[in-house]
């Protein structure tokens, strides 16, 4: 539990005031990740951490290279020397793998940050793709089509959507299969 709360504040720091939609949308992925508990067991804590913190790269405190995944991940990991686990799922979520690919920067991902175990990377996938920008949980197929509405369709971030869709809906289908099977 500390981890989480350390998680929290610190989100809350670097997203609050500088941008309130981040933080609304951060704290429904955190509130998606605290119902996964039961299909998390012992790493619940570790994938609600990394929920808070998932988008602390946007932050412009922290943006370095304008890639949050990547940016998060190195600050955690060189100013907070936070869990490499942690790192490793901030570093990774929601597809980051492939805008990292449209960006020229997949090498400097994969090289610097391992991938996490994949049941608990879907499972943060899970929470930030069920998850509005205004914080409010809504199906994979609507937040998929609410990003690519927010941007141009030759944009990387609208390219990387639509490369990685399979694999995020994909994810979320895994996760909602376990959250099923235990009733």
């Amino acid at each position: 539990m500390g981890h989480v709360l350390w998680a929290r504040a610190l989100a809350r720091k670097l997203l609050q005031e500088p941008l309130p939609r981040r933080w609304a949308h951060t704290q429904g992925v955190a509130g998606q990740a605290e119902t996964l508990a039961g299909v998390l067991g012992e790493d619940a804590d570790l994938v609600v951490a990394a929920a808070w913190l998932h988008d602390i790269g946007y932050s412009p405190a922290l943006a370095v290279t304008g890639f949050h995944p990547l940016d998060g991940a190195r600050y955690l990991r060189r100013v907070k020397q936070a869990d490499e686990r942690l790192c490793a799922l901030v570093a990774h979520h929601s597809g980051a793998v492939v805008e990292a690919e449209e960006r020229g920067l997949a090498a400097e991902l994969t090289g610097e940050f391992g991938f996490p175990r994949p049941d608990l990377l879907e499972a943060l996938t899970y929470c930030d793709m069920t998850t509005g920008p205004d914080g409010t949980h809504l199906p994979v197929e609507q937040r998929l089509a609410e990003i690519l509405t927010r941007y141009e369709p030759g944009h990387i971030v609208h390219r990387s959507i639509t490369r990685s869709s399979p694999e995020l809906v994909k994810a979320v289908r895994a996760v909602e299969d376990r959250l099923n099977a235990l009733g």
